[in-house]
């Protein structure tokens, strides 16, 4: 008796479990081998190519970095927030534009406007504007007819740049559509450069100032005295005593200035050798929308700026 009722339990739980999984099946239906598995697309509006320095960046989750060749030094650029909406190129959609940093293993870091453009054949980033080396970005609006106003906080001038940004300052930009670059709009300015036709070789550059990060600032005494002038792989300048010259390396925007040579006569308080101590110094450079050479010196100790 005890056996039959064993057999008619297990019997039932047997047959319980088959119609179980009779329906789940039935309800899934026949389920395919080798499945992928799911994976999340990101599409991130900020990523895209633009150009900083010259050079090409591909933004992939707002983030780009890069090392030079034959050089452990990394460049590396990331989205950092700031954006606006606008039709920047005034073809009808709406473009984006944010604020980027650069950042290359130094103390420095750079913050550049980047704006990314709707077109029907699709989106394109453009030039990064220089805004500044660890300023304080505060806000960013928009301004007429498609420009852009950036607000931020800087140094004072001939602060080194150690000090905490306390200066509150505002620049409008306006993109040119031909070149893909952002231009300052400045009140009584009789007109804006393109830093990206500007060269080297393009004219005769007038020394304006050196100011070191320690807070030091060399401007000539005679303005009229200090000119460079580049020709082909060589330089030349006139000084308020002796003239120099030597030869120059380019590599993208990298610039060494070497074999300096300069007559010898001897000038009372000259400012020739600060002057050429600013040349042996310099280690990159970039043009201005105002028109200006800008060398960046070595280990971030300054700029020398020539008009």
């Amino acid at each position: 008796m005890k056996k039959t009722i064993i057999v008619l339990i297990t019997a039932l739980v047997v047959a319980v479990i088959g119609f179980v999984t009779f329906i789940n099946k039935s309800a899934q239906g026949d389920v395919p081998e080798n499945i992928p598995p799911i994976t999340t697309i990101i599409s991130d509006i900020h990523d895209g190519r633009y150009t900083i320095n010259e050079e090409q960046i591909v933004m992939v989750n707002g983030s780009y970095s890069a090392s030079l060749p034959n050089s452990s030094v990394v460049t590396t650029t990331k989205y950092f927030g700031n954006e606006v909406k606008g039709d920047f190129d005034q073809d009808g959609s709406q473009d984006i534009a944010f604020l980027v940093t650069q950042t290359n293993g130094g103390s420095g870091t750079f913050y550049y406007l980047v704006a990314k453009l709707n077109k029907k054949e699709g989106t394109f980033g453009t030039y990064g504007y220089l805004l500044g080396d660890r300023i304080s970005p505060q806000s960013t609006s928009l301004g007429v007819n498609g420009g852009i106003v950036v607000n931020y906080v800087d140094r004072k001038p001939g602060e080194p740049f150690t000090a905490k940004p306390s200066v509150g300052k505002s620049i409008s930009l306006k993109l040119d559509v031909k070149t893909g670059q952002f231009g300052e709009v400045v009140k009584n300015f009789e007109g804006e450069a393109s830093p990206s036709v500007m060269k080297l070789d393009m004219k005769t550059w007038n020394w304006v100032s050196t100011t070191y990060s320690d807070g030091t600032v060399i401007t000539p005494k005679r303005t009229d005295k200090f000119y460079l002038t580049f020709k082909g792989k060589t330089f030349s300048a006139s000084t308020d005593c002796n003239g120099v010259g030597g030869e120059y390396r380019v590599n993208k925007n990298e610039i060494v200035f070497d074999k300096m040579i300069s007559t010898m006569m001897f000038c009372e308080g000259s400012q020739e050798a600060d002057f050429s101590k600013s040349l042996t110094q310099a280690s990159s450079y970039h043009f201005t929308s105002k028109g200006e050479l800008v060398f960046d010196l070595k280990m971030d100790s300054g700029v020398m700026m020539f008009k």
